[in-house]
């Protein structure tokens, strides 16, 4: 088979893999949860039961301007309820013009196309405890791992750290939590020392327990820090959207050096120039990889490497998983050539 070839039929594979994974659904209510946040419901249009999802799951959302592309929003509904999907959305505005989008466009029966579940940020279920901590609109992911963690009788700590009251969603339903203190909450007022210690609360690990995270740069930041001295493995966590500084291009737009990248199962080299990614090369050799955030911070363009030093720029691959994968969309190499498994 000719590199051409194989390539064609790479592409067509992956197109059908992408088109399989997507869904129309209507929304069926659009809820205030707190100040600039939407919680939207969305079901099957013939009334059908959608594709059973794990807590921490995601869904790719195709957002009503084409040009804007797709959206990553975790599920914070029941896990247990396939009647229905719920996704928030926080208003951003200083963001990529995509949370606009939904406010301003998507409306009751409106049908939105989205992206089968996937899950990146599972929760181990045999953990003896279970740690959870929010920090704003981070409170999404972690909903549907309570609602999952309550109905199998786990143990489980919740802080969720917001600005106020009126920035804090899902009061309602963390209200009970919070009366039979399993959860707190944590209102800072835009000064995030006068919020949780995290320090003080991740100071001591005990055996069996597992921490998840989620929220803005500054509190994941945090966050890990605190917990740098927990065992590998042992915390697992969830970015939005990495700060400008996490995906660094000089003036002149120069990502990083040069390097060369080989596909395996084609024999094909490809130069890697500063000013590109791995992604965009591909893409110019007809080679399709199925993306969604192209930020790093969405998991979807993980990929095998089988030769070479990885330059992980990524927000969402373990470190133990560093020897094995690398997201093409922003990652680059330290070694002049990286083969690829593709």
């Amino acid at each position: 088979m000719s590199d051409s070839v194989a390539i064609q039929q790479s592409s067509r594979e992956n197109a059908q893999r992408v088109n399989s994974a997507q869904l129309q659904v209507r929304v069926r209510s659009v809820t205030p949860e707190g100040k600039d946040i939407y919680v939207y419901e969305v079901v099957d249009p013939a009334g059908n039961q959608l594709p059973a999802f794990e807590p921490g799951s995601h869904i790719d959302v195709h957002l009503p301007d084409e040009k804007l592309g797709v959206r990553q929003y975790s599920l914070c509904g029941d896990p247990g309820d396939r009647s229905r999907y719920f996704f928030a959305v926080q208003r951003e505005a200083e963001g990529r013009g995509g949370s606009k989008a939904m406010f301003e466009h998507v409306r009751l029966g409106c049908t939105l196309t989205i992206s089968r579940p996937r899950n990146l940020f599972p929760l181990h279920e045999d953990a003896q405890r279970h740690v959870l901590l929010a920090g704003g609109i981070g409170i999404t992911p972690i909903m549907a791992m309570v609602c999952h963690l309550q109905r199998i009788h786990a143990d489980f700590t919740l802080h969720y750290c917001t600005r106020s009251p009126e920035r804090t969603a899902f009061m309602s339903r963390l209200q009970p939590l919070v009366e039979a203190g399993r959860a707190f909450i944590h209102w800072d007022g835009g000064d995030p020392s006068k919020g949780l210690d995290i320090k003080a609360a991740l100071s001591e690990y005990a055996d069996g327990t597992h921490l998840y995270y989620c929220g803005p740069a500054g509190f994941m930041k945090a966050v890990a820090a605190a917990a740098s001295h927990w065992p590998s493995g042992a915390t697992h966590r969830e970015y939005f959207t990495p700060s400008a500084k996490d995906v660094p291009a000089d003036d002149e737009g120069a990502l990083g050096s040069p390097f060369k990248v080989k596909l395996a199962r084609t024999g094909l080299i490809l130069d890697i120039p500063a000013d590109k990614t791995i992604l965009n090369v591909l893409r110019e050799h007809g080679i399709e990889v199925e993306t969604a955030c192209e930020l790093g911070v969405c998991g979807t363009c993980r990929t095998r490497y089988l030769e070479g030093e990885p330059d992980h720029r990524d927000f969402v691959i373990e470190e133990h998983e560093h020897e094995h994968e690398i997201t093409v969309c922003c990652s680059r190499s330290k070694s002049p050539f990286l083969i690829l498994d593709l």
